[in-house]
This record gives C-alpha cells, sequence and structure tokens, in this order.
C-alpha cells in the first residue's frame, strides 16, 4: 500500500483506482497523442466530448449532487478529503481537466445548501442529463480579485458589479474576469455589489444565473498559460434581469460561502499535488531508462539528489493536505487558517517539482511534444489559482491575528 491509500476507506480506495485507470487508460494517452490540440485558439475543439464522458460513467462528473436527484453523495464525515484523493488523481492526468470537473463539485455543493428547492429540482436534472454541462462560480472581477480578501471590509473595496432591486428580480450590470468554466458553463452563479453603503460581507448577493439569459455575454476565452483544458472566461453583463427566486443569497453572500471557499482551497492544493506526482512519475522514468555520460542518469549523484527532492516535496504537501483536508471535514476552528497554507505550501513546493523535473529531462524538457514543459506551465498557474502566493500569507495572518493584522488605513486623500 502507498502512502497514498494510507487509511483511506474501501470506498476512497475505490473511487481513487477507478479514476487512476480512466487517467491511464483514456486521459493520459489522449493528451499524449494530441499534444497540439491543447494550443489550438478555437476552445470548443480542446477537449473532446468524449473525455467527460468517460468521467460521467466512472461517476465523478456529478459529485456533491444530493442522492435524491441523481447524483452521487459521499460520507459527509470525509467528503473534503475523498474530493481531494479523486481531484489528485484527474489533474495527474490534466489539471485542465481536473478543473473542469471540480467545478461542478464545489458549485454542487453550494447549490444544494444555499439554493430553493425547485431550483435544485429543475438544475441539478439538467446536470444530470448531460455529460458536457458545466458550473460556473462568478466572483473575481478586472479590477478585483483576491486583493479583496485581505479583508478591508469596507464599501470601497466592494465589488463593482452591481445588482439594483426592481418589480419581481433584480437588474445586474458589471464584468467578471479569470472565470474557470467561464467560457463554457451551462450555469453560474453570480455575486454582485446589492448595498453599496456598506461592507463588502454586508452587502453582497449572490444569484443563479443561466447561460441564456438576456443581457448576460460570454465576451471571450482567456487564453492561458496552463491548464489549457479548462476555458477560463470573462463575463459581460447588460441590464440582465434575474428574478427573485434566482436570489441565492440577499447580502450575506460571502459569509455564506465558505462551503464553497473552504473546500475549494483543498482541492485547489490536491490538483497541484497531481501535478507533482505526474512530473515525480514521469521523471523517475526517464532517469532510470536514459542514458548520459555511459550510464543512466540516476546513478550521477546530482540526479539522484533532486529526485529526492521531489519526492520529500510530495510527501510534505501530502501530510499538510490530509491534515486540513480533515480539519475542513470536521469544520475545525483551523479550517480557514489551514486551508490557505495548503494552498500557498502546495503551490509554491509542486513548482520546485515541476522545476526538477524539467532539469532533469535536459533539453527534452523544454520540447512541447515531450510533455514535461506542460507539467511546469500548469504547475505556474497554481501560484496565481484562489488567490495569490502574497495574499494567501495575508491572510494566513489575518486568520492567526485577526485584531491585529491588517488594519483598514482608511480611504485615499
Amino acid at each position: 500500500m502507498t502512502t497514498a491509500d494510507r487509511d483511506l476507506s474501501e470506498e476512497q480506495r475505490l473511487m481513487r483506482q477507478s479514476c487512476r485507470d480512466f487517467v491511464d487508460d483514456v486521459v493520459i494517452p489522449f493528451i499524449r497523442r494530441n499534444w497540439q490540440r491543447e494550443w489550438t485558439m478555437t476552445p470548443e475543439d480542446r477537449l473532446p466530448k468524449e473525455i467527460l464522458e468517460g468521467a460521467e460513467k466512472i461517476g465523478i462528473r456529478t459529485l456533491g449532487v444530493p442522492e435524491e436527484f441523481g447524483g452521487i453523495e459521499l460520507d459527509p464525515k470525509s467528503e473534503v478529503r475523498t474530493f481531494a484523493i479523486i481531484s489528485e488523481e484527474i489533474a495527474r492526468g490534466d489539471s485542465g481537466l481536473a478543473d473542469k470537473l471540480v467545478q461542478n463539485w464545489k458549485v454542487s455543493v453550494l447549490l444544494r445548501n444555499l439554493a430553493p428547492r425547485h431550483l435544485q429540482e429543475k438544475w441539478f436534472k439538467r446536470l444530470l442529463e448531460n455529460p458536457q454541462f458545466l458550473l460556473a462560480h462568478c466572483l473575481t472581477e478586472p479590477r478585483g480579485a483576491s486583493d479583496r480578501w485581505l479583508p478591508y471590509n469596507v464599501p470601497e473595496a466592494a465589488m463593482q458589479t452591481r445588482a439594483v432591486k426592481k418589480d419581481g428580480g433584480w437588474v445586474i450590470n458589471g464584468r467578471k474576469q479569470f472565470i474557470s468554466n467561464g467560457y463554457d458553463a451551462s450555469l453560474y452563479v453570480v455575486y454582485a455589489n446589492a448595498n453599496p453603503k456598506v461592507g463588502m460581507m454586508q452587502g453582497t448577493s449572490s444569484f443563479l444565473v443561466p447561460r441564456d439569459t438576456p443581457g448576460f455575454t460570454v465576451a471571450r476565452c482567456n487564453e492561458t498559460l496552463g491548464c489549457r483544458f479548462m476555458n477560463n472566461g470573462e463575463l459581460v453583463f447588460e441590464d440582465m434581469f434575474v428574478p427573485d427566486d434566482h436570489l441565492l443569497v440577499e447580502n450575506d453572500a460571502l459569509g455564506k460561502a465558505g462551503v464553497y471557499f473552504r473546500p475549494g482551497k483543498i482541492i485547489q492544493a490536491s490538483k497541484n499535488l497531481g501535478v507533482g506526482v505526474r512530473a515525480f512519475e514521469d521523471t523517475s522514468k526517464y532517469v532510470q531508462n536514459y542514458v548520459q555520460g555511459g550510464r543512466i542518469l540516476i546513478k550521477h549523484q546530482a540526479v539522484a539528489l533532486r529526485l529526492a527532492d521531489m519526492a520529500t516535496r510530495i510527501e510534505a504537501v501530502r501530510a499538510l493536505l490530509d491534515r486540513a483536508a480533515q480539519a475542513v471535514d470536521d469544520n475545525a476552528s483551523d479550517a480557514d487558517v489551514l486551508c490557505n497554507m495548503v494552498k500557498l505550501f502546495a503551490s509554491e513546493e509542486i513548482m520546485k517539482v515541476a522545476q526538477h523535473a524539467v532539469e532533469l529531462h535536459g533539453g527534452n524538457g523544454m520540447m512541447l511534444d515531450f510533455g514535461i514543459e506542460k507539467l511546469l506551465r500548469d504547475a505556474a498557474i497554481f501560484l496565481h489559482m484562489d488567490a495569490t502566493v502574497d495574499i494567501s500569507k495575508l491572510k494566513i495572518i489575518k486568520a492567526m491575528f485577526p485584531q491585529t493584522a491588517g488594519k483598514y488605513a482608511g480611504p485615499e486623500a
């Protein structure tokens, strides 16, 4: 039994193995055969429908959807850790595919906790019926992202996307940027400033928005350095009307979104870990078969030292990830701190693992058709996803020392 399998339930081991088989038999062969496809500028043509259909067949596309609606419910005592186990395996095949899937899981958890019954019945049904159905969570804006989360809870830090109450509903105007699944999702959770007179935490509301809502435009697909099989999008809302029953949370949307944010940090770290595991697997095979200087690479001391460093960093990330995931499942008091710690730690450590992988492949590490540089690009993205490195550090200290850290200095003169 490997370290990754230790202390897992039988259900978790079976799910891990199903995902690993899917990745080894379907995902990795597709990526290796079609390495050019990642670079097509027609986002619809990047990932074939068969890949998501394969995820559907092994039952991982609709995790988090209540069983009564046809989804697969996980043990609530270990749900977040199970999310981490599965997302690690999928990201070992491709982190962009993992991004596509985990947005469905996280938004499904949000909807089962916040959406009214009739909307759950309507949208979970559609999610189950269509293997290509994707969900998106729309928070980041062009002029405000993770920097909002220092947090200075004041009106000037509020979102610029505005929601104004009208008869029978709300009119929303604004723009969202860097939205995972934003280009090709079918259903969106949109956050907007509904009360500009108060702080962000008291004046932000969330809404459920179908893709075909009048006034809603998917402006473009953001062409990213890595994770390119997830189509990141920019969204525009122009006098978009949302009926009252599509309001999820009024004013306290950010406070209620912890069911999305905390598992999200764990899943982010686990996807990152999957990229590191793949980098180590491919590199360890390479250095045990490639000959340089008359001997296989692994017999050179410099190579062995780098490989040991990679393995150690991976195990350190896994250990902190397990602890943080358990804290979230237990709703422990230190869950927020540990979530941010593991997201930060994984992004920095796995980046170093990927750098070692490229170096140990020599010139081949820079060749697009060899596949190792892709892992470096994917790892680099995690330094900026779900909060930047520096913002994550500020959030850790803010959570540890809430009475003194990051005090608001007042508006600019």
